[in-house]
């Protein structure tokens, strides 16, 4: 098979949840640890920080690598979903798998893989610990899927487990409440191996700290700490928490052996999309006019975009939005502002929502605008529209942007 018809091939197995949602969830590590035996345990054959949250894992996970890159070691970095290339679920120091070793990760494999019809993500668990191990990396770090203590990446003994946030989202497989989501995050919490909560809320404290107990693990509250101001290439008033819980981290784990300075981990902030090749974090596609896109989806996600998009200075707002079909549009339309003009459109996936849907109900939340069969054709339209003092901004949902950058 080539790249693309393995790529194809990979898809269509038990469908991915980013792209089918509900149908693809598989609530057990049963698979996984099954795929891990056959392939020898790679996962125990090198360091890892596990990386779960509601909102920031992915950019908590990219400033870890990031981090430890400027300090001299060799790290993996496995995070999903992708945006355009699959081989940026699989990193080390910042270059993706070859295509050639996903070809032959599947060519090898593939029998295993039908026999016991094994998920996407499943599937790419096992490719990425294989080749971490492989690869000898020094420390892997690992971001959860989705939830914790069910996700495939559970199978791995961290030296550190590290917790973002909470905030209400997947609620048909994690629960419907703050402390239900908080205990299934909580799960990658290991007996003795230190944990980090990035943010502090009232009703989710009670679930770390009890379990943190049970298990023998030393908890460290971030939102506790006094920590010296710090910049990231990341732009966003919102990851401040997210550099706070980076810092955190590190103290921890200079105290595991790595050495990591201080100058580490300015230098490693201030370079992460250099370091990790990470997109969408409010990431500015062009000026005149300025285009802005981010990945934020739920509700505590696009509170903070919100913010910052607040903060910018322009003559006329443009906001292309497209989600998914799962969505709650009634926690996450009121964040948006009325004053803007919309460009409402569906992402080029199955669990995309009709674009017609969205807008009808976006009306009902005083948001008023046009429908656009796709992605493209609403950018387009919001480009001939905007003047070149106006801001145009792009989200949603990931694969909205996914389509743009």
């Amino acid at each position: 098979m080539t790249y693309q018809e393995t790529l194809d091939w990979l898809f269509a197995q038990l469908p991915m949840y980013q792209r089918k949602g509900a149908a693809a969830y598989k609530a057990d590590l049963d698979n996984i640890k099954l795929l891990s035996e056959y392939l020898g345990n790679p996962h125990t054959q090198f360091k890892a920080v596990h990386v779960a949250g509601t909102n920031g894992k992915g950019s908590t996970s990219h400033m870890l690598a990031s981090v430890l890159q400027e300090a001299g070691y060799t790290v993996g970095l496995y995070t999903s979903p992708h945006l355009k290339d699959f081989r940026e679920r699989i990193k080390i120091n910042g270059e993706m798998a070859s295509k050639q070793f996903v070809m032959g990760f599947v060519k090898k494999h593939k029998a295993f893989f039908e026999e016991h019809q094994l998920s996407f993500f499943e599937m790419t668990v096992g490719m990425a610990f294989s080749y971490f191990a492989t690869k000898k990396v020094d420390i892997a770090i690992i971001e959860v899927g989705l939830g914790g203590r069910l996700d495939a990446t559970n199978i791995i003994t961290p030296v550190l487990s590290v917790i973002t946030n909470i905030g209400i989202d997947h609620t048909q497989f994690l629960g419907d409440t703050l402390p239900l989501i908080a205990a299934e995050k909580a799960g990658i919490i290991k007996e003795g191996v230190p944990v980090v909560i990035g943010e502090y809320h009232e009703e989710t404290e009670d679930v770390f700290s009890t379990l943190s107990r049970k298990r023998n693990a030393t908890l460290y509250k971030a939102y506790d700490f006094d920590l010296m101001s710090m910049q990231s290439d990341l732009i966003g008033s919102y990851q401040k928490h997210n550099i706070r819980t980076v810092q955190v981290a590190f103290s921890v784990l200079q105290g595991a052996d790595f050495h990591v300075g201080i100058q580490h981990i300015a230098k490693g902030l201030k370079n992460v999309v250099k370091n990790t090749g990470l997109l969408g974090r409010w990431q500015i596609l062009q000026e005149l006019p300025k285009v802005i896109c981010d990945t934020g989806h739920n509700k505590e996600g696009l509170t903070y975009v919100m913010e910052q998009l607040s903060k910018e200075k322009y003559k006329k707002l443009h906001i292309v939005l497209g989600v998914v079909s799962d969505k709650d549009l009634g926690s996450i339309l009121p964040l948006f502002p009325s004053y803007a003009t919309y460009y409402f459109c569906k992402p080029d996936v199955p669990r995309g929502m009709e674009v017609q849907l969205l807008r009808k109900t976006a009306e009902t939340h005083r948001l008023n605008g046009k429908a656009y069969p796709s992605v493209k054709e609403a950018f387009s339209a919001a480009k001939k529209t905007a003047g070149a003092s106006d801001l145009i901004f792009i989200g949603g949902s990931t694969f909205v942007v996914a389509e743009i950058i």
